[in-house]
This record gives structure tokens, sequence and C-alpha cells, in this order.
């Protein structure tokens, strides 16, 4: 056993930040302005784009704290993962061919041109206050977990983590942000499937072992808990499509992913996009959870190497403790980072949505060089108002970070998926409808959060079916005066 972090960890942690750094300044190979900066020039390979989406989705709340979860508990939560079922395909058939067909900058210019500017500025102020949150609890938990096992103070890691992202992100636009999450998403996935072979010869028994207990011990899935309806548990149907739902609109209203389809238009592309995404995001997801039985038999076998308990410090700790000197420098380089290449992400993500959304709505067009420079401006802000609120984390009581980002994009993205499905899949749903529909779906899903003892995953059900029946409902009732072109708006196409 390591006491901590060797010094070839160290090394091989400073070289691998380095690199990823050096990439994302130099893979644009020249200033990137306008469209170029927030959609890229056109070079940009599908499979980049869909690891990139997936590495996006892969944060280190994935990487830690779905293995964590597995370890304290079971597999109840990996039926979350199956909510891409649910999540691809409705992508795919119905939202997809609306934005290729649109051509869309950002994907709230589709609330303005299906309803009004208003619901586009709601949209995007919605999204922006969702993706700092997420930001920031995602610089929390890698720093913390390094934190712990490296000794290094979390305020400065967080800081770190949050300026080198800033760096890249501000000077390579979208281009530098996609192949940065693509070197991030391959590191990741690497790490994890090495983790599980190392796992089998340091096992006793090896992997069968941790199969055989792990049904001893109801470690995997509880089919009568499972089968519950009570959308007070997390039983199967209601985490999958809570999950679905949550997953959908993230795939749909959430600008990092839409950015990811407006970097091509070529609809194969998307669809190839998609599918690679959600085979990766099951397939590694399963591999943590894996891992976090694996983590379990292992304690079993060597309780007194157990460092730490906690569900999202776990695995950080059996990777710098049990792993080889240089493996676990890379693997928590690529923890870290990831946290990186999703921070990165987000800042390029909300820069375009503020520039092209809020800002040209209240101020007009703006040309290519204001536009970029405004984008940069707003990356370089919304990164220290991220580091500012991480760092308040870090000082909070927080118990799951997973359970608290799940409930909390229930909260926030779910009500503005609710309006691109109320706009999608409707022709008469209209603008007074829409915003109607909207302040009730909020309304009901706060009520949910703070007065109901419901579990998280029915934020998004709630939030995502209240805005889309009410919406429809106010609609027949609230006639707009405009009557609105809808060609290539819904599912129904032309007229």
């Amino acid at each position: 056993m390591k006491a901590s972090f060797q010094m070839l960890d160290y090394i091989v942690l400073v070289v691998y930040l380095l690199f990823v750094l050096y990439v994302g300044v130099r893979v644009a190979k020249k200033e990137m302005k306008g469209k170029e900066y927030f959609k890229g020039d056109g070079t940009i390979p599908w499979w980049v784009a869909a690891v990139s989406l997936f590495a996006t989705m892969l944060s280190p709340i994935s990487y830690l704290a779905l293995a964590g979860r597995s370890f304290k508990t079971d597999w109840s939560a990996w039926v979350a993962q199956l909510g891409i079922f649910i999540a691809v395909p409705l992508t795919i058939k119905y939202f997809l061919p609306v934005y290729k067909k649109l051509d869309l900058d950002t994907a709230y210019e589709y609330l303005e041109r299906r309803f009004n500017k208003s619901l586009r500025l709601v949209g995007s102020i919605m999204f922006i206050i969702y993706q700092v949150g997420r930001m920031s609890i995602i610089m929390y938990l890698p720093a913390l977990a390094l934190s712990i096992v490296t000794k290094i103070n979390i305020n400065l890691l967080i800081v770190l983590m949050g300026v080198i992202a800033i760096v890249y992100s501000y000077v390579g636009g979208i281009k530098s942000v996609l192949w940065t999450d693509f070197i991030q998403g391959v590191v990741l996935s690497l790490g994890a499937v090495f983790v599980v072979v190392y796992m089998a010869f340091t096992i006793k028994g090896g992997l069968g072992e941790v199969v055989r207990v792990g049904v001893a011990d109801a470690k995997f899935l509880h089919l009568s808990q499972m089968l519950n309806l009570n959308i007070f548990k997390e039983g199967f149907f209601i985490v999958l499509i809570g999950a679905g739902l949550s997953t959908l609109s993230s795939y749909v209203s959430s600008q990092d992913m839409v950015q990811r389809y407006t970097t091509t238009t070529d609809l194969g592309e998307m669809k190839k996009m998609t599918y690679l995404n959600g085979a990766l995001s099951i397939g590694i997801a399963t591999v943590f959870f894996f891992i976090g039985t694996g983590l379990y038999v292992f304690y079993q076998q060597n309780p007194a190497l157990l460092i730490s308990k906690a569900e999202d410090q776990v695995f950080a700790s059996y990777i710098v403790s049990q792993l080889p000197a240089g493996i676990s420098g890379l693997l928590l380089a690529g923890v870290f980072a990831a946290g990186q290449s999703t921070l990165s992400t987000g800042l390029n993500s909300v820069a375009t949505s503020w520039t092209l959304d809020i800002h040209k709505l209240i101020k007009g067009d703006v040309n290519n060089d204001e536009a970029t420079k405004l984008a940069k401006i707003l990356s370089l802000v919304v990164g220290i108002v991220s580091i500012v609120v991480s760092i308040v984390l870090a000082h909070s009581d927080l118990k799951s970070a997973y359970s608290w980002f799940n409930g909390f994009m229930g909260l926030v993205l779910g009500v503005v998926g609710g309006l691109f499905g109320l706009g999608i899949f409707t022709k008469k749903a209209n603008s007074k409808g829409a915003v109607a529909g909207f302040i009730v779906a909020a309304v009901l899903t706060v009520a949910a959060k703070y007065f109901t003892t419901v579990t998280f995953w029915m934020y998004s059900v709630i939030s995502i079916v209240s805005c889309m029946l009410f919406g429809y409902i106010f609609s027949l009732i609230f006639k707009d005066d405009e009557k609105k072109n809808l060609d290539n708006l819904t599912i129904y196409g032309d007229k």
C-alpha cells in the first residue's frame, strides 16, 4: 500500500495537465472569431464531437460518485443509465431533424422562432444558472478528492482547475473544447477499464468473487424494490423515466449539448454522434458501477486499507493508495482534467448563449470581432464566478454530489426541456400558453422539491410533463394575436 502520492504521480499529474493545456491552446491553429469561435470551422470529425458529448456528460460526478454510490449502496442508480434508451431515440427521431433544418446558432434560438424573444431569454438565463451550478460542483468534486489524497489545499486546487480551463476555452473556442474533451474521454474510459483489470488480479478470487459477493450481499439490483411504483421511492420505472426525461432535456435544450450538433449540418453525422455517445455513456457507467462493487469486495477482504468511506472519496482513495505509482497519477490527472474539460465546455456554452441570445436580443446584431471579444470576457467572468461558488460548496455540507446534481438538473433544466417539447410536438401551442405553462411547471417543481418527499428523479417528470400539459391547455385558452409560420418548427414539418 502506498501511503500517498509518489513523486512519479506528481510528475505525471503536472505533465498531463500541461499537455491538455497545450492541446487546448494549439489545436485551433488560428484565432477563432464569430461563428467559428462558437460553432467550429467545419473541420471537427463527428466522432470527436461524439466523444466530446460523452466527456461532457462523463464529469467527475460520474467518475467518482457512481463508483462511490455502488460501493455504499447497490446498483439501483444504474437504472438511470438506461434512460439513454429513452433520450437517444427521441432526440434522433424528433429533435435533430428540426435542428438541422433551422441551422440554429444556439438551442434557445428555437424558442424565439417557435414562440417569442422573451422565452429565448428565459431559456438562456435558466441554462446559465444551471451551468454555473454544474461547473461549480464539477470543480469541487475532483478538487476535494485530490486535496484529501495529496494534502494540497482544496481552494488552491479549485483555482488551478478553473484557471487552466479558462485559458484554453478563452483562446480556442469550441474547437479547442471539443478536442480536449476528446482526450479526457479517452483517458478516463481507458483508466476505468484498467482499474477493472487491475482488480481482477488484486481481489482474492478475481472478478468472479466480485460477482459472487455482490449477489450474496444484494449489491446489485433488488427486483422487488426496483418494481416499486411509489414516486417517493427509487423504483425501476421511476428512475428509468425520470433519468430518461432528464437526459432528454440535456440533449435537446442544454446549449453545451446542442452546440455539438451545430458543429455539423449533416443529419447522418448528428445521428452517428448521438448513437456513439449513448453507447459510450451506458458502457462506461456500467464499468463504474462494477468498480464500486469491486471496491466493496476489496475492502471487505482488506478492511485495514480503507482510507475513506465517503461516497465521493472512496474511489479516489483507492486510486492513490492501491494503484501503481504513475498510474494513480494519470488516473487522478484524468479526473482533474475531466473537471477542466466539462468546465471549459460550460464556459464556452455560457459565453455563446449570453452573446448570441441575451446580448444580441437586447443590443441588436454585433459583428464577429465584437461577439468574440464579448464571449471571451464572459468566459473569464463566468469562470471566476464558478470558482467562487465551488469554493463555497467545498466548505458546505454536501452529503451526495450525485443526488444533488441530478436533483438540481431536474429542477432547472427540466422546465426548459418542457418548452422545447411543447414547441416541437404541438402545433397549437403559442407563446402565451408557453409562458403560462412554464410558470406553472416552475412552481410545481419547486413545490415538489421543498414541500414533498418525492424522489429527485421525479423532478424532471413533473417539470417536463406539467410544462407541456399546462402550456397546451393555456394555449387553447389564450389565443395569440400573431399567427406564426410553423414551417420546420414542429415534427409535422412544412404546412
